[in-house]
């Protein structure tokens, strides 16, 4: 008799960044709290007849055209007064990770980044990953708001740490993970953020995740590609998140990351308070509070 096909329940977290971005005030909490449920519900009936690595596609790039959120639309702008963004995604079946570092006038950088999944030279940056999005008519648009824009010119001293990401797992037990951002502001043009990288975003067959935070500490700590490759070394999720976040907190590292290992358990974990995050485990959905 063959073997019956296993079929897993579709699990998805997402995450758009830190809550004191853009001001922790509580007019702006309730607004997010309100876009990342809808757009949590809205991945989530996608997932259903998709696959991971489109699911984590499409809902990033819902969040990268939600102003509220530091990514696509809506993105820090540079010291120079020009806005960089950057984005990346990973496939945990085929192990593929594609990413666009400092892509400038491009409306979806996650887009661009799973374009580059076919491509043999799978990580563009500059003038380089624009060409690329250009010349496959990726939609060119402006992402400057008049909120950044203000906070530019009055060199605001926020915290500039957000990011979005999303983690799925399709009902064939496929991971991925992809991770967008509109960077920290007012930063030396030419900087990398972690969410380009396999620091910041990082799938394979037995978990996946996305971070969020201070890219440079995400990248010293190494913070998604270490924690997926200790689960694949044997450690449950939240060991795994828990050795890593130890070593975060050695240098008092700022980061939060959501995960979904191969098993369906859904975590997030944050070293400073509060990561804006919902997750939906097919019965029932839960954000950030």
């Amino acid at each position: 008799m063959a073997a019956i096909e296993k079929i897993m329940t579709p699990k998805l977290i997402i995450h758009g960044g830190f809550y004191g971005e853009l001001l922790p005030t509580s007019e702006i909490k309730t607004a997010k709290q309100r876009s990342l449920q809808l757009i949590l519900e809205k991945a989530y009936a996608y997932l259903l007849e998709h696959s991971a690595l489109e699911t984590v596609t499409f809902t990033v790039g819902l969040l990268e055209n939600d102003p509220l959120f530091n990514a696509g639309t809506g993105s820090q702008i540079q010291n120079d007064g020009q806005i960089r963004a950057s984005a990346g995604i990973m496939d945990g079946t085929s192990k593929k990770f594609g990413g666009v570092i400092n892509l400038q006038g491009i409306k979806n950088p996650i887009l661009v980044a799973h374009r580059l999944l076919d491509f043999e030279d799978r990580v563009l940056s500059g003038q380089g990953a624009f060409t690329f999005a250009h010349e496959h008519q990726f939609e060119e648009a402006s992402l400057e708001t008049q909120v950044r824009r203000k906070e530019y010119e009055e060199k605001l001293a926020a915290s500039r740490t957000s990011t979005v990401g999303c983690v799925a797992l399709d009902s064939e037990g496929r991971l991925a993970a992809a991770t967008s951002t509109g960077g920290k502001g007012f930063e030396i043009p030419g900087r990398v953020s972690d969410s380009a990288t396999i620091a910041g975003n990082y799938a394979n067959n037995d978990c996946g995740i996305s971070c969020t935070g201070v890219g440079e500490d995400i990248v010293s700590a190494g913070v998604a590609v270490k924690a997926v490759t200790r689960v694949s070394d044997g450690m449950d999720l939240d060991q795994a998140l828990d050795r890593t976040f130890a070593e975060l907190a050695e240098f008092d590292g700022f980061a939060g990351a959501i995960a979904i290992d191969a098993k369906g358990n859904i975590r997030y974990r944050e070293s400073h308070p509060q990561v804006v995050y919902g997750w939906h485990d097919g019965e029932k959905t839960k954000t950030f509070e």
